[in-house]
């Protein structure tokens, strides 16, 4: 499955990719606005951390999302514990 974050951390962006690994998930991290975020490609799943976005990082990413057809996990914390809920909802853990 693959995931792309939008926002969060910077300082713990090693910790959300290997909390993706950990559930057999390949992910993508944009934590500022740049043209990478207009082609993200279609992942399975693109989790947004809003309270470290700007809006206009986020119109571009749902609006990304809704033209691929992209299911959206949103969360207003970009804590562990917020990402690691995203995933058991939407990633099945490897064991």
């Amino acid at each position: 499955m693959s995931v792309v974050i939008v926002g969060g951390n910077e300082r713990m962006a090693r910790q959300y990719e290997e909390l993706c690994r950990s559930y057999s998930c390949s992910a993508k991290i944009y934590m500022k606005t740049d043209r990478g975020i207009q082609n993200f490609g279609t992942p399975d799943l693109l989790v947004l951390f809003t309270s470290t976005m700007s809006h206009k990082m986020l119109d571009l990413a749902t609006g990304q999302a809704k033209k691929r057809n992209i299911r959206v996990a949103r969360s207003h914390t970009s804590s562990m514990t917020a990402l690691k809920n995203i995933l058991e909802t939407h990633a099945v853990p490897v064991v």
